[in-house]
């Protein structure tokens, strides 16, 4: 017959515990532990909720009697999932960071088991009311999305497609600068940076390369710079042929052969940032509608596609991943096709 009872066990330190032990069957079943307690009231409760349980004839599961382990914050989780993500580059652990303190001020401090999808679309109507673009509150909900991911939870709420919608929003054209505009820019340059201009004119490449490339990573006797898979975002080397004028330019601004040093930067002077702000100072000046390092990169793909390049030459030629991405982000009608004359521009710095 099933029973339980308590005994008494002497501690070390002179005090008494009181252990609640049952059998689930008559004397010979194998007594089972029920728990150990400091007070002889507390074991009393605990032998009567055994007795509960076995007069419902079900075997005691401890187990309930426990109290769960709370689920992380939605802040707690998002730190542990940016931790987590050494197969990324800094600057795409800084996106990471940016997407996610857009989050966690309206649920960083909820329970991520808590989260509904309901939760998530009110979360993009309020960062839409905050102005956010629609790409990028797609960037807050995708970090969100695998942070979730990360803890655990499932279903995710912010995949949730049928309750989760992005705002609507116009597709933004871009307008690459036309030839004229980049020499009209180029003209009203400071020196340092008319080179690494021309640099990003010609190759496509992203504005982070100006400060990535060193003169080691430049090709004399090939006229053509590499750029090294840390510096490609398809992380994979490439080489950039260069125009006669422009290797002509670079080679004279690193000076003499002996004097050379392979680590230090092609662009010395100039830098990423320097160079855009340098450019939106000259179009400003000359009143010319603003545009970015990134537009050149726009303009040179759209050039290569109005070429007949295909677009797997093209992805090649600029380190682009995705084919697709090429031919629906990158390529636009420009309002000329002409090549910057390389070569009338630089007979001005000369």
């Amino acid at each position: 017959m099933a029973s339980s009872w308590i005994i008494t066990r002497a501690t070390n330190d002179g005090g008494r515990r009181y252990r609640v032990l049952y059998r689930i069957g008559g004397r010979e079943s194998s007594a089972r532990y029920a728990g150990s307690f400091p007070t002889k009231s507390e074991a009393v409760a605990r032998k009567r909720w055994v007795d509960g349980e076995l007069a419902a004839l079900r075997v005691p599961n401890l187990a309930v009697l426990t109290d769960p382990v709370a689920a992380p914050t939605v802040a707690e989780a998002a730190e542990r999932w940016r931790v987590s993500r050494v197969d990324v580059a800094d600057a795409t652990r800084v996106l990471h960071r940016v997407a996610l303190d857009r989050v966690l001020p309206i649920i960083g401090a909820r329970r991520v088991n808590e989260i509904t999808p309901a939760d998530v679309a009110d979360l993009v109507a309020a960062l839409h009311g905050k102005d956010y673009r629609r790409e990028t509150i797609s960037k807050s909900v995708t970090a969100l999305a695998q942070t979730l991911d990360h803890a655990g939870v499932k279903p995710n709420p912010a995949r949730d497609k049928v309750h989760v919608r992005l705002p609507r929003e116009e597709v933004e054209e871009h307008e690459p600068p036309t030839a004229e505009q980049v020499e009209a820019v180029y003209r009203t340059l400071p020196k340092v940076h008319r080179v690494p201009l021309l640099w990003l004119d010609w190759s496509g490449a992203r504005v982070g390369s100006v400060d990535a490339v060193k003169v080691g990573d430049y090709d004399e006797q090939r006229r053509r710079v590499r750029l090294r898979a840390a510096v490609s975002k398809t992380r994979r080397a490439l080489w950039v042929d260069l125009p006669d004028e422009l290797a002509v330019a670079i080679e004279q601004a690193m000076g003499a052969r002996e004097d050379r040093d392979p680590a230090a930067r092609l662009f010395a002077g100039s830098g990423s940032d320097a160079l855009r702000t340098a450019i939106g100072k000259a179009c400003a000046a000359l009143a010319l509608p603003a545009f970015s390092p990134h537009d050149l990169r726009h303009r040179r793909i759209s050039l290569l596609h109005r070429q007949g390049r295909s677009w797997a030459e093209i992805g090649a030629f600029v380190g682009q991943r995705s084919a697709r991405v090429t031919s629906d982000v990158y390529t636009h009608v420009l309002l000329d096709d002409r090549e910057v004359d390389y070569r009338r521009l630089l007979a001005l710095s000369a």
